[in-house]
């Protein structure tokens, strides 16, 4: 165990058993160090670096296999959904370039494998070779299945899971979609719930024994705590009770998970405050841009950047919010990160901020833009959110504008209400403008005045809806009866209104610049 390789191709494989990877063709070796995870897209240009694990979507028979690995021929490998088409042909390609060919389970998603293979690579970067099972959660979990002879996960407290063993294809089915979504499926958590379940297991030090009523294997689970504060939890999946000795063995193995998980938790929030900070200078785009994009590793021309906020997080616990806001910050670190080797995401404040490096071909918003509604579209039973688009920065020196971009595109959402939406920059121009002039006049403590000030005055004073009818009358381009419908009044009520609002207000509705006026004051005044 102790010379596991830090981030190698057969390590991946190891930890992830062929529940998830098989290999379809191999070149012999697979010590290859993975450096890290590619999707291909045929309408991209494709960089694959060295030891890069391509994931080849949508990719099938034996032609378009040796087509991708010569146009990756670095790769460490490349995975294609099973079955897979393997002839004589991929075999000598195979053999001759080092490429392997894995197959994925057609259960598991693209970005399934995405994050669990980016999780793998994670977790062997906080130990080096030699530090034994203490240095990686991955490694603890395969000790705890060897001392089990059971399939295990390590769990946080809303049932994520952290790490897991191999052998969970011995398992069951409930076992294998844990994995894979690498969170608990919602039907088994509130199972466990409303059986009490979750409470014993956080009330109890020793392990607890829960009978499954599904056809699943039982299970033995352990809390991980740290005094009186739970860190997460030890699941094995088993066929009949632990003896004795096994549930002393689980009991010590949760000691030494509780101990890697708050080195974890104290090197995650370190580097966490870090990335935010470096990322704050590529932000800026001052003379450290170009120092901090290095630290970062990130690209420093043809960048966007996307700003990226939750709508849904509750001020009653700001502390969850805090965990929902850097849990979302992480999957969108994940999904750009899976589309670009060099870029970055880090939170800074409750805003959440993307750099994505975007190759030439023009409408590089539009496909910024498509990035940020894909991972939306990703994350949205999770975490309801709102994006802005910045425009496209050529250099460093630009991204600063590409920010106050992003985030006015964004502030536009807030102004809507809006909760799941993406906007780029240029499609909410006018509209930023007018929030900007909104801030102006609030902060010369400006006022409405002429007919516009009028009307207000007038609704204020006898409880009239004056205002609202010019609204649905503008809005309406003059149309009577539609007009009238949106106010839900008939439409020669609605005449009457108008001819009132004239009357007290002296606003000509035939002149255009009146019409401009008065519609202007209504958005920048916001009454």
């Amino acid at each position: 165990m102790h010379d596991r390789p830090r981030a190698s191709l057969g390590r991946i494989l190891l930890d992830l058993g062929n529940t998830v990877l098989d290999v379809a063709a191999s070149p012999g070796d697979l010590d290859i160090e993975v450096t890290g995870v590619h999707i291909f897209d045929p309408l991209d240009e494709l960089l694959v670096p060295p030891g890069g694990i391509l994931l080849a979507v949508g990719v099938h028979g034996a032609p378009e296999i040796c087509s991708l690995i010569d146009l990756a021929p670095e790769a460490a490998g490349i995975v294609v959904k099973l079955p897979v088409d393997v002839d004589e042909q991929v075999r000598a390609k195979v053999l001759e370039t080092g490429v392997a060919v894995l197959g994925l389970t057609r259960a598991a998603s693209w970005s399934q494998v995405a994050a669990l293979i980016r999780s793998l690579l994670a977790e062997g970067d906080l130990a080096e070779p030699g530090d034994g099972p203490q240095g990686d959660l991955f490694a603890l979990a395969n000790a705890v299945c060897a001392l089990l002879d059971a399939p295990v996960t390590i769990e946080d407290r809303s049932s994520r899971v952290l790490a897991f063993s191999g052998r969970q294809d011995e398992a069951d089915p409930g076992r294998v979609e844990t994995v894979l979504g690498r969170q608990v499926p919602e039907r088994y958590q509130r199972m466990l719930d409303e059986r009490g379940s979750f409470k014993q297991l956080y009330q109890s030090r020793e392990p607890i024994y829960i009978e499954m009523t599904d056809g699943s294997l039982d299970r033995v689970a352990v809390a991980v705590r740290t005094g009186d504060e739970i860190l997460g939890s030890i699941w094995a999946a088993v066929r009949e009770p632990l003896s004795e000795q096994r549930q002393r063995a689980l009991t010590d193995a949760a000691k030494i998970v509780a101990l890697q998980l708050l080195r974890e938790r104290a090197g995650a929030d370190t580097q966490r405050r870090l990335r935010a900070d470096l990322l704050s200078t590529v932000l800026a785009g001052g003379a450290d841009a170009h120092e901090a994009a290095g630290r970062l590793g990130i690209a420093t021309e043809r960048l966007c950047v996307l700003a990226a906020q939750l709508t849904d997080v509750s001020a009653a616990d700001p502390a969850r919010g805090e965990s929902d806001r850097q849990r979302f910050c992480d999957a969108l670190s994940l999904h750009v990160g899976a589309i670009h080797p060099k870029a970055a995401a880090a939170l800074v404040g409750s805003v959440a901020y993307a750099v994505l490096p975007l190759h030439a071909g023009g409408e590089e918003e539009a496909r910024a833009v498509r990035v940020a509604e894909s991972f939306l579209a990703r994350v949205g039973p999770r975490h309801a959110a709102n994006i802005g688009v910045g425009r496209l920065a050529a250099n460093l020196s630009q991204v600063a504008r590409s920010r106050a971009d992003a985030d006015r595109a964004l502030r536009v959402l807030r102004a809507r209400e809006s909760s799941g939406q993406v906007a780029g920059y240029t499609t909410v121009h006018f509209e930023s403008l007018l929030l900007q002039v909104s801030d102006v006049a609030a902060a010369e403590e400006q006022s409405p005045t002429g007919p516009y000030e009028r009307l207000l005055a007038h609704d204020a004073e006898h409880g009239s809806e004056l205002v609202a009818t010019l609204r649905a009358y503008l809005d309406a381009f003059g149309d009577v009866n539609v007009a009238s419908a949106k106010v839900h009044v008939h439409a020669n009520t609605f005449r009457y209104r108008l001819k009132r609002l004239v009357e007290i207000s002296g606003l000509d509705l035939s002149d255009p610049d009146a019409r401009l006026t008065v519609m202007l004051q209504m958005r920048i005044f916001g009454r």
